[in-house]
């Protein structure tokens, strides 16, 4: 990489770092990007509201592929002393996304000043934390016919530099489930008069098990709980409503659904045998992510053409990622590059 562009990136990621935004509020951020790829490259910026692109273009007889990066933040403060922190508590990057999207715009440089025998996409997402970004950036795909896309995600396991690659499935598909039951009120010392759904909630957690035994599915099944909120902090009235949250995940999105399915149906059978209104709401929903191996290869390929470290993972990250949105659509591949805590 050309020094200046690696000076110019690093800057940009501190910079990044320091101005953190949450989840579709990537109003600041956005703009920051925008303006430094007008300031140092000559590619086509294409702005669409939440989100935005910058193109090189090789020719219309050329294939198009994309890379994409994210640049949301997390809701927690910065636990960790440094001269580039965030200057707003309860927001930070710690899953690194400030460095996904200054790598893209390094690339980016680069790009602009070598050229490449392909029309690249550089496509910089908003809220991937929440599951709910990449779907609204997959009209790129689309309407430019990319032929394959790429991104990475930096991992502090692996060894600095290395990349790690899987074939298949590489994230587990996963989705907050909220379900809510409500019977009728009652004072504390009459509980025969109301309808208390604290049994009908204990009884779904224990039909966890069953319905996540490894034994009936093809892949992993997870469902934990997050939270259990049921009733007042009152000594003198017994529950009669409340929420039961988890996250239910799993390696193929065809067993998170049913997962799903076997969950809501019990729910709705304790409503029945208790008397109990019965509701769901869903968040953070997140598709499996497939690497196609035709696009991982490349991956292999880019890697040992300069001689680093490749490592095949042994199993999908049980994690998620809304990338997964992309290779529904077009060829693609995921990677993780080790890195250290600070640069």
């Amino acid at each position: 990489m050309i020094q200046k562009n690696f000076e110019l990136a690093k800057k940009l990621r501190h910079t990044l770092h320091q101005h953190p935004e949450l989840s579709n509020e990537e109003v600041w951020t956005k703009k920051y990007l925008i303006d430094f790829l007008k300031a140092y490259t000559k590619l086509e910026i294409v702005d669409k509201g939440n989100w935005f692109y910058a193109v090189y273009r090789a020719g219309l007889d050329k294939p198009s592929i994309a890379f994409r990066a994210d640049y949301d933040a997390l809701p927690m403060d910065e636990v960790i002393d440094l001269p580039w922190a965030s200057q707003f508590p309860g927001k930070a990057h710690k899953c690194g996304h400030d460095g996904h999207a200054a790598t893209l715009a390094g690339f980016a440089l680069e790009i602009n000043e070598k050229g490449a025998d392909k029309n690249i996409f550089f496509l910089f997402q908003p809220a991937e934390e929440t599951g709910d970004g990449a779907i609204q950036c997959v009209e790129l795909i689309k309407e430019h016919n990319i032929d394959e896309i790429f991104a990475y995600h930096n991992m502090s396991g692996l060894s600095y530099k290395a990349v790690g690659i899987i074939d298949g499935t590489s994230f587990c598909a996963s989705k907050g489930m909220t379900i809510h039951l409500e019977g009728s009120p009652a004072h504390a010392s009459q509980p025969e008069t109301g309808t208390n759904p604290s049994l009908a909630f204990a009884n779904i957690i224990k039909a966890i098990s069953e319905f996540t035994s490894p034994e009936k599915s093809k892949g992993l099944v997870l469902c934990t709980v997050v939270q259990i909120d049921v009733g007042e902090k009152a000594f003198g009235i017994a529950a009669s409503k409340g929420d039961l949250r988890i996250t239910i995940r799993a390696l193929y999105e065809e067993e998170l659904e049913q997962l799903q399915e076997n969950l809501e149906n019990f729910a709705k059978a304790q409503g029945v045998e208790h008397g109990l209104k019965v509701s769901f709401s869903y968040n953070d929903e997140f598709p499996e992510t497939i690497n196609h191996k035709e696009s991982a290869d490349k991956i292999r390929l880019a890697a040992k053409s300069k001689n680093i470290e490749l490592i095949e993972l042994d199993e999908a990250f049980r994690g998620s990622e809304d990338f997964g949105h992309y290779t529904k659509l077009t060829k693609g591949a995921y990677c993780f590059i080790g890195t250290i805590r600070f640069f």
